[in-house]
């Protein structure tokens, strides 16, 4: 017997789930997965490892086979990779089964995927996505069709319109590049690269972080110094000024009139007239004023080749959540032409939407929680007699929540601990109420209920002890067992 005790501990950049946020997740992925397959898309399941070769070397910074991806080599020491989205499997997929497959083909998915990639607030190395591709079809009416079934599929996770699907064209970028003098040829494409890595972290650097990328460098908050595209500044200012046009623009509309003034050249001309399509399909199906043309939407996977979309929650992160986590996209998408092209030789078009299934929930959980406690409503046994009433009640309490729709469970402390400690479990447990069943109750008939919600608010604002002694008598109070669903009810309704 060996005395070596490992350390438990979690792997960097990994998160354990449990409880109301695994539910949370398994609930956005149902509901997005149905609006997918309303809109008429099949699901298709894809193994967690590819071939590193089939996966492609497309995510920032990939320079050996198990760079930016989870690698290891099978028995004929071939390298396979965990695979970094549900996309590049599916390109292999489709590539694979080609000839069996209706054109186009519509597909949906969901799943884990893995990046090994530098962890931060937010930002993990396993995350859930919740996929839908349609492969085979070059028509901008496809990008519109799946920028407004993101709509659909955003409103049904969010149950709200509180979200903004922004979109643009990798040909913009591709114009205005040609315009600063940096070409479309293998001597410019590093620094093309480099540049598209800079602008995608628009949102997050803001105008000044951006320019120190396209130009010399970065040190982040870290220490870490990431080295520049190498512009000089007046390329970069011209790009980052470009980039910023849609925030000062009153419309979509209006933004893609002072981009048709730019010249940028066929490929600019291009994408224009593929925008213009998108933003009438847009109108015509309604969702105009919940999409957004943004020259700074870049996407930071390399296989993008034209339209390029980017869904972000529009009601804030409460601060105090904001201090631990900063939530970018909750999804994303856009037209890859040339993935499935890679396999076969012939071209292949094929366009696509993600919900960042992990990080969606995230930042509804965080929003939840500025609100109101999610956890259960806890019976408390004070007295060990009591168990079989506190788990009559228990099981009242989930029949009441049932009746009227309430999402919210019911459970008796089952520890073996006094009242102080039971009290301090419900707290952890983030219970809204807590239900006590002592001595004095059992022997009346009555219960003892605690609004620990009300609680913790009038123990913030209360002042000196004696504030708060006066403020407790509100916060719990004495009623006949009968009446004990609905003050508990009344309690979660705010009452």
């Amino acid at each position: 017997m060996t005395d070596f005790k490992p350390k438990a501990r979690r792997p960097r950049g990994f998160v354990d789930r449990r409880g109301r946020t695994l539910a949370r997740e398994r609930e956005i992925v149902e509901k997005v997965l149905g609006v997918y397959e309303a809109w008429g898309f099949e699901r298709l399941e894809t193994s967690a490892f590819e071939y590193a070769d089939a996966l492609g070397k497309f995510l920032p910074d990939q320079d050996r086979p198990n760079e930016g991806v989870f690698a290891l080599t099978d028995d004929d020491e071939q390298w396979m990779a965990l695979r970094y989205d549900l996309t590049a499997p599916l390109a292999r997929f489709v590539a694979e089964n080609y000839d069996a497959l209706p054109k186009p083909y519509r597909r949906c998915a969901a799943g884990p995927v893995w990046r090994n990639e530098k962890p931060g607030p937010g930002r993990f190395r396993e995350f859930w996505q919740c996929d839908a591709d349609t492969v085979g079809a070059a028509s901008p009416a496809a990008d519109a069709e799946m920028i407004a079934m993101a709509c659909a599929a955003l409103e049904a996770a969010t149950g709200s319109r509180n979200y903004v699907v922004k979109f643009s064209n990798r040909k913009l970028l591709d114009g205005l590049l040609e315009k600063v003098g940096i070409p479309n040829t293998d001597a410019g494409q590093r620094t093309r690269i480099a540049v598209m890595r800079a602008l995608d972290k628009y949102d997050r650097l803001g105008a000044s972080g951006v320019t120190a990328l396209l130009t010399g460098g970065r040190k982040d908050e870290s220490g870490d110094f990431t080295l520049g595209a190498g512009l000089g500044d007046e390329q970069a200012n011209e790009i980052v000024n470009f980039q910023a046009w849609s925030a000062t623009s009153n419309s979509s509309h209006d933004t893609l009139k002072q981009i048709s003034s730019v010249g940028l050249g066929q490929a600019g001309i291009e994408a224009i007239e593929s925008l213009r399509q998108i933003l009438g399909v847009c109108d015509d199906l309604g969702v105009s004023q919940n999409v957004r043309l943004d020259t700074s939407v870049i996407r930071g996977l390399e296989y993008y080749t034209g339209t390029v979309f980017e869904a972000q929650l529009r009601v804030e992160t409460p601060a105090a959540a904001m201090d631990m986590l900063r939530f970018g996209s909750v999804g994303g998408g856009g037209r890859y032409d040339d993935l499935v092209s890679r396999f076969k030789g012939t071209p292949i078009p094929a366009t696509g939407f993600s919900v960042g299934v992990s990080r969606l929930a995230a930042a509804l959980t965080a929003q939840e929680d500025a609100l109101a406690s999610d956890g259960p409503v806890v019976v408390l046994p004070f007295d060990a007699a009591g168990m079989g009433d506190c788990m009559q009640i228990a099981a009242e309490l989930r029949e009441a929540f049932a009746k009227k729709n309430i999402k919210r469970g019911a459970e008796v402390y089952l520890g073996g601990s006094g009242p102080k400690a039971q009290l301090k479990y419900a707290d952890k447990r983030g219970a809204p109420a807590a239900v006590i069943v002592g001595g004095d109750e059992l022997a009346n008939n009555t219960v003892s209920i605690k609004n620990l919600r009300l609680g913790a608010e009038l123990a913030a604002k209360a002042e000196d002890r004696e504030a708060w002694t006066k403020a407790r008598d509100e916060v719990q109070v004495t009623v006949a067992r009968s009446e004990c669903a609905a003050r508990v009810l009344a309690i979660l309704a705010g009452n």
